[in-house]
């Protein structure tokens, strides 16, 4: 790569006049620009020194990579003349005289907070799904399975047991991450949970009625009748107890010398957030969620079909935009009242779009001609069909747009048939093909018609327009975990903890292979090592990320967290610098993982081969658990192909 030439090229693409302000982080130029519309787009994409490029936040980011990006940094600065500026002030300009976003910083709290329970509400919805077909009549048979088979009423039973507890418990859960987001001590969270669940309280799901009757037990606080109520169900009371809470921690912490801070500021701030949720915020907040539940609820039954069929067609859009993080909360909502409200509309949606994206990716790699673009149409899109749309979207149909739009109309089509016949799912699960199990089994018949349609008009919409205007470009190939026995060079693990997909990571340059093919790991520790022997070719001042060149000619790029950067070092440590040799399992730094957590950021930790396309196979290997050290990813070389010499 000339770094100065691909210097010229952006500067021409995006103007010069066009420029405000430039920063970078570890993979990405990061700009903030007077008009958008004035980039020459087609130029960027066109550019084969450009990864890829997107618009977020009011900055625009043109992906160059490691090893590269830096050089193409400094002479971009020096022939712009713009002064160098860090993320943090990067971001000030971008909203400089704009407001706040006060949606998009909603969306992220909520987020952060929801994301991390989506594991336990999953295994709970599904668990209650599978009890769902022990115990309905007139599925198997006019009797229910447990009826034709009483041996497995026990069965039912504990399954159903291990499926209500992440909703009857949920103010545990909630306290926990959202006092953890908050920035105090997600255990006193967890505690202030339990309290408001605890047994000798009226169940919240009985609140009502039991205040109808008159029943209700009061103690006498202060002079006060306080409710003996619990908040089984609830979502929005323990938001608001967390954040009291953490905010209560917070100022005692500083303003409490050390001994007795350890001692008396959990006792404080625990019994004067107790006091508060009983008396006055729990309540309040009780009759908040409930309007907005029922505000929800009238929604859906006001609009019908005709709701669903535009939430349907503009479903995918919101998950661009990133809103659909909100949506576990809202979803969570519906989930634990779901004797008022009859279940949840959002997942039956999500289900009709993420299948219409996962066949209209389909249709891409039918009518390619690109085996790049084929490869990654066809694992995208049977991961979309499966409820993991970001390399589908991402990587194949934002790109091409037509695939897109195609699915959105075969979304919204496909929703008429779900607001029709009122489809609600009962749990939460992988929202795709597979989401019947989440539905009660009356809605199963629907439910497959719906998404029959989604995913036919999805491909055939998509096939024909393609086929007609020839619109199909290159992409990378997203990798999948295999079984590997033979591999040119592996990479090890430098972290310790759950390897996942890229696919799965929260940031489309990852998650769509933008960078390359790699893994990624969800540490459970701060120590990060060498992967392999080889060079640091990169070593930042923020010390987030190491570049390292392996011994065999792997180009390895490390990322600590998702956009870390903006902490300028804090938090990290680093043991190395940049030109150094390094052999597999040295120490190159730490990450404090609980304090960038409570800072608000993802601590997963990328493993991107950015030289992939010099591989024939970059393969993430069938693992789970891993230990850092462990190899993690197979890089194969492509095999040369020879003519045999004939012989007498």
């Amino acid at each position: 790569m000339n770094h100065e030439q691909v210097a010229d090229r952006v500067i021409k693409y995006v103007g010069k006049d066009n420029l405000i302000a430039a920063a970078h982080c570890a993979t990405r130029l990061r700009l903030v620009v007077k008009d958008v519309k004035k980039i020459d787009q087609k130029g960027l994409d066109n550019d084969d020194d450009v990864k890829g490029t997107f618009s977020i936040n009011g900055q625009y980011q043109i992906i160059i990579g490691p090893g590269d990006f830096d050089k193409v940094y400094a002479f971009f600065i020096k022939k712009t003349g713009l002064k160098e500026v860090t993320p943090d002030d990067l971001k000030n300009l971008a909203t400089d005289g704009k407001k706040a976003n006060p949606v998009m910083a909603l969306v992220k709290l909520l987020s952060d907070i929801f994301v991390p329970l989506i594991p336990a509400l999953v295994a709970g919805g599904l668990l209650m799904a599978l009890n769902n077909v022990l115990t309905s009549q007139d599925l198997f048979g006019a009797q229910s399975v447990v009826q034709m088979y009483p041996g497995l009423k026990g069965v039912s039973e504990l399954i159903n047991l291990l499926a209500s507890a992440p909703f009857t418990f949920m103010p545990i859960l909630i306290g926990f991450s959202a006092t953890k987001r908050f920035g105090g001590n997600p255990y006193l969270g967890a505690a202030i949970g339990m309290a408001m669940v605890m047994p000798s309280l009226v169940s919240g799901y009985d609140v009502a009625n039991v205040m109808a009757s008159g029943k209700m037990a009061y103690w006498n606080i202060f002079g006060m009748d306080v409710a003996q109520a619990g908040y089984q169900g609830q979502v929005l009371p323990v938001l608001a107890v967390s954040w009291i809470l953490a905010t209560i921690e917070k100022w005692l912490h500083k303003h409490m010398p050390a001994t007795p801070d350890f001692i008396f500021t959990p006792l404080i701030a625990v019994i004067i957030t107790g006091l508060l949720t009983f008396i006055g915020v729990g309540p309040v907040m009780r009759t908040l969620s409930d309007a907005l539940t029922n505000g929800i609820v009238w929604m859906y039954n006001t609009t019908g079909f005709i709701g669903t069929a535009i939430f349907g067609t503009f479903y995918s859009p919101i998950v661009v935009t990133g809103l659909h993080q909100s949506f576990p909360a809202i979803e969570t909502q519906l989930l634990t009242n779901i004797a008022k409200t009859g279940g949840d509309f959002i997942f039956p949606i999500a289900s009709m779009a993420n299948a219409a994206q996962g066949a209209a990716c389909l249709a891409v790699f039918f009518i390619s001609k690109n085996e790049k673009q084929k490869g990654l149409a066809s694992s995208a899109g049977v991961s979309a069909l499966l409820g993991i749309t970001e390399p589908a979207i991402f990587g194949v149909n934002l790109k091409l747009r037509y695939p897109f739009f195609c699915a959105m109309i075969a979304s919204g089509i496909s929703s008429i048939i779900i607001g029709i016949f009122h489809v609600l799912s009962s749990a939460l699960g992988a929202a795709g093909i597979i989401g019947f199990i989440s539905l009660p089994p009356k809605s199963y018949l629907p439910f497959f018609i719906s998404i029959i349609i989604s995913i036919a008009l999805g491909f055939t919409l998509t096939y024909a327009y393609g086929k007609k205007f020839d619109k199909v470009t290159t992409a990378t190939p997203v990798s999948e975990g295999k079984d590997i026995e033979v591999a040119d060079e592996m990479i090890a693990a430098p972290v310790s903890g759950e390897l996942i997909n890229l696919s799965e990571v929260n940031d489309q340059v990852f998650s769509a292979e933008i960078m390359g093919k790699g893994a990624a790991i969800k540490p459970n520790d701060g120590n990060v090592y060498a992967v392999a022997d080889g060079t640091l070719t990169v070593a930042y001042e923020t010390k987030h990320a190491y570049g390292i060149q392996t011994d065999d000619g792997a180009e390895i790029l490390i990322h600590l967290g998702i956009d870390t950067v903006d902490l300028k070092g804090q938090y990290f440590t680093s043991n190395v610098t940049q030109g150094q040799h390094v052999n597999k399992g040295d120490l190159l730094g730490t990450f404090d993982l609980q304090k960038i957590q409570a800072a608000g950021y993802d601590t997963t930790v990328m493993i991107v081969v950015t030289n992939s396309a010099t591989y024939s196979d970059v393969d993430r290997l069938n693992k789970s658990d891993v230990t850092s050290g462990d190899d993690i990813v197979a890089l194969t070389k492509p095999t040369l192909e020879t003519t045999p010499v004939a012989t007498a």
